[in-house]
């Protein structure tokens, strides 16, 4: 898989403290997410929003590698439903699978699930994929 850099710190995935974790393939990819209070709604519990957050993000990494040297993912459209509440101090693991690819369009479903291996969130994102602009 593609070594990924970036020209300046503090992306989204680092803040909310997102690991990217092996894969042995670029059409299914795996990330964790410990969930501290970055990412949970006043509650105490995991925010559904932060679950899309993993779930665009983990779909954009696949995208990029499959991606040629000048072109990038962009995320058009991400949606989820929640099913199940985690609590502060858990943790959390999203599986994204490449469901269909073209030269322009990528989709792929994502599931996020606890520590228990429950069903916590499961989001389908479409990438389109562009010519990359200078930063």
């Amino acid at each position: 898989m593609k070594d990924f850099t970036y020209p300046f710190s503090g992306t989204l995935h680092e803040v909310l403290g997102m690991r990217l974790l092996p894969s042995t393939s670029p059409e299914e990819l795996r990330a964790e997410m410990p969930v501290g209070l970055s990412v949970c709604q006043p509650f105490g519990f995991l925010s559904g929003g932060a679950s899309m957050a993993l779930a665009e993000t983990l779909a954009g990494f696949g995208s990029m590698a499959l991606c040629g040297g000048e072109e990038v993912p962009m995320g058009i459209q991400v949606s989820a439903n929640h099913v199940h509440a985690v609590p502060l101090g858990g943790k959390v693991c999203a599986t994204a699978r490449l469901l269909s690819r073209s030269r322009r369009i990528q989709v792929w479903n994502v599931d996020i699930t606890d520590e228990e291996g429950r069903l916590v969130s499961t989001c389908r994102v479409t990438n389109c994929i562009t010519t990359r602009k200078a930063l």
